[in-house]
């Protein structure tokens, strides 16, 4: 089980997330797009932040130096201690697959699968026996409350339902980061307060949370805001 908060905090913090002078050049035909222009910060284990910026600011891309899902052009990028620009596409994978997990605004379940199933799909590429793969997910799905949906297909559930098994798949494998990009994008109002609140209780366990957002509201509710915009910081 993962120590609580509390807990990590009475040893020496140590950054899950280091991004120093990154820099992201995209290739647009004859073009050149500056996406990062230098961003440096630190996300120590354990905290509860969000990176905020309208559409173009760089904040996507700079989720995607987090996430593993990219390079920078030049600067370092540090997940858990490793720089991702010195290691191959496998030990990229394997790092992304060990140490975050991903919540994203559309959900991303795959529709012919019940909730349960969705939510083992992380075990079942690692390899765990299949009774194993059940109990974690029953246990997953009543963190979120949903215990009494594993049977169920996600077009029978709300939004914010798909939301929570989102969520669930995301902490099976109790990964140390949570990367969650606009998760209540496509919620209500009162929806969406839910998933945060929900988010609150996973980050008291340890478990670090980075929110995308460009929502100024999330962007308040969490302990520290990155604010990005053309590419910098502000």
């Amino acid at each position: 089980m993962r120590k609580a908060k509390s807990d990590a905090a009475s040893t020496a913090s140590q950054a899950v997330v280091e991004l120093t002078d990154v820099k992201k050049i995209y290739s647009m035909g004859d073009a050149e797009v500056q996406a990062l222009r230098g961003v440096s910060f630190k996300v120590e284990q354990g905290e509860f932040i969000s990176i905020m910026g309208p559409s173009g600011s760089g904040k996507s891309t700079c989720m995607n130096m987090i996430g593993c899902l990219d390079r920078p052009t030049s600067g370092v990028v540090k997940i858990d201690g490793r720089e991702t620009h010195l290691m191959n596409e496998t030990e990229l994978a394997v790092l992304r697959n060990k140490t975050i997990g991903f919540v994203f605004q559309q959900y991303h379940l795959i529709p012919s699968m019940t909730v349960i199933e969705n939510v083992m799909l992380p075990l079942k590429y690692k390899r765990f026996p299949r009774e194993d793969r059940y109990e974690l997910a029953r246990a997953a799905l009543k963190k979120v409350g949903l215990e009494n949906r594993e049977n169920h297909r996600p077009n029978e559930l709300s939004g914010g339902q798909k939301q929570r098994v989102a969520i669930a798949r995301a902490i099976i494998a109790e990964p140390k980061i949570i990367l969650a990009d606009e998760p209540t994008g496509a919620l209500d109002t009162k929806t969406g307060i839910q998933v945060m609140d929900l988010f609150r209780e996973i980050n008291k366990t340890g478990t670090t949370i980075i929110i995308v957002t460009h929502d100024p509201g999330i962007g308040k509710s969490t302990e520290r805001c990155i604010k990005i915009l053309d590419g910098l910081l502000c």
